[in-house]
C-alpha cells in the first residue's frame, strides 16, 4: 500500500492550485464567518470540520434566488431563518441589515444576475461532541450557486409524482428548516430511484404533508386551491405568495377559494389538478400521482395561471425584489 501524504500548509496552497471538479464550476461565492470573507475559488469553499452543522446536523438554513439581478422574497426567507433558529434555541447574531449586506455583497461577487443564495446558520465550531455550549460562537455561510431553471421551463408536460414511504417529520422539527435533511434525503432518493419527478408525503392521519424541498397542493373540482396546513410542514414563502396571489383568480372567478386546509389522499385523486411549488420548481403542474392522471393528465389551467402570477411576481415586485445588479 502507497505511504499517505502528509499535508501541510504548503502543500494544501499547492492543492488550491489544481483545476477545481467539475462539479464545482456551479459554485460561484461563498462567504464564511470563519474567514471573515469572501471567496470565490471553489476550493477555498470549506467547512471546519469540527462545525457541529458538520457532524451533528446543528443548524438552520434558507434557499432563495437572484432573478434578473434582483434578490426575490429575501426578507421572507431571512425571517424564516430566524424562527428556525429560535426553535433550535440557535442565536443569529447577524443584524438584519448586516445579514442582507452580506447576502447582496456575495450575490454580486459570485458575478451571475441569475443564481441560488444559500444562507447556514452553524452553532459553529468548538467540538466534535454534541454538546451545543462547547461552540464559542456561530458561524455564517452563505453559498452562491448557478441557477435552476423552473420544472416546467425544463418538463412542459408536466409532472410525476407518487406517494412517499418516508414518515413525515413529528412536531416541532416539521416546522423548522434546520440541516439535519436526512428524511428529505431519503425522499429524493425515492422518486430519483423511482423514476419520477417528486414524491410527497402523508402523515399518520392520511393527510397530504410535502415533498422533500417543495410543498404541495390540489385544486378541487368545485375551484378551491388547498395546501396543506402548516401543523406537519414547512411552510413554504412560494406557497404563501401563491396563496395570495390566488385572490386575484378568486376576485376574477377563476377560483372560488384559496385555503390552507387538511387534504386526504383521495381527495388528490378526485382533483381536478394537482401543484408542486417551491424556490426551485416555482409552479409546477403535476399529471399523474401514483401511476394515474390528476384531473385530464396534462397541465392544469390554474397552474399555469399560478405561474405565470408568479413569474410577474418575481420580476416586477418592487417591494419583494432587493437588487443586487
Amino acid at each position: 500500500m502507497k505511504a499517505i501524504p502528509h499535508m501541510d500548509t504548503d502543500r494544501f496552497l499547492q492543492w488550491t492550485a489544481t483545476p477545481p471538479e467539475p462539479f464545482q464550476h456551479h459554485y460561484l461565492a461563498m462567504y464564511s464567518s470563519v474567514y471573515g470573507a469572501i471567496v470565490t475559488d471553489p476550493r477555498l469553499m470549506l467547512v471546519p470540520v469540527d462545525d457541529h452543522l458538520v457532524h451533528r446536523g446543528d443548524g438552520v438554513f434558507e434557499t432563495f434566488k437572484c432573478v434578473e439581478g434582483g434578490l426575490y422574497n429575501m426578507r421572507a426567507h431571512l425571517d424564516r431563518l430566524r424562527q428556525s433558529a429560535r426553535g433550535i434555541a440557535l442565536e443569529v447574531p447577524w443584524g438584519r441589515a448586516e445579514l442582507e449586506q452580506i447576502v447582496i455583497e456575495t450575490a454580486r461577487l459570485g458575478g451571475e444576475k441569475n443564481c441560488l443564495v444559500r444562507v447556514l446558520v452553524s452553532r459553529g465550531p468548538g467540538s466534535l461532541g454534541v454538546n451545543p455550549y462547547d461552540c464559542p460562537k456561530p458561524a455564517l455561510y452563505v453559498i452562491i450557486s448557478q441557477f435552476k431553471r423552473p420544472f416546467m421551463e425544463e418538463h412542459p408536460g408536466g409532472a410525476r409524482v407518487i406517494s412517499s414511504a418516508i414518515p413525515v417529520k413529528p412536531r416541532p422539527f416539521a416546522n423548522i428548516k434546520s440541516t439535519n435533511y436526512l428524511f428529505n434525503v431519503l425522499m429524493k432518493k425515492e422518486s430519483v430511484d423511482a423514476g419520477v419527478d417528486f414524491v410527497i408525503a402523508f402523515d399518520e392521519d392520511g393527510h397530504m404533508a410535502e415533498g422533500p424541498t417543495e410543498n404541495a397542493g390540489i385544486v378541487t373540482r368545485a375551484g378551491v386551491l388547498q395546501f396543506p396546513r402548516p401543523d406537519r410542514i414547512l411552510t413554504g414563502t412560494t406557497m404563501l405568495r401563491v396563496l395570495a396571489l390566488a385572490e386575484k383568480l378568486v376576485r376574477s372567478g377563476t377560483l372560488t377559494a384559496a385555503e390552507q386546509t387538511d387534504i386526504v389522499r383521495d381527495a388528490v385523486g378526485d382533483a381536478a389538478e394537482m401543484l408542486i411549488v417551491g424556490t426551485t420548481p416555482d409552479v409546477t403542474s403535476v399529471v399523474e400521482f401514483d401511476g394515474k392522471p390528476v384531473g385530464a393528465g396534462q397541465p392544469g389551467p390554474i397552474a399555469e395561471a399560478l405561474g405565470n402570477l408568479l413569474h410577474e411576481d418575481i420580476l416586477r415586485n418592487a417591494i419583494l425584489r432587493t437588487r443586487v445588479f
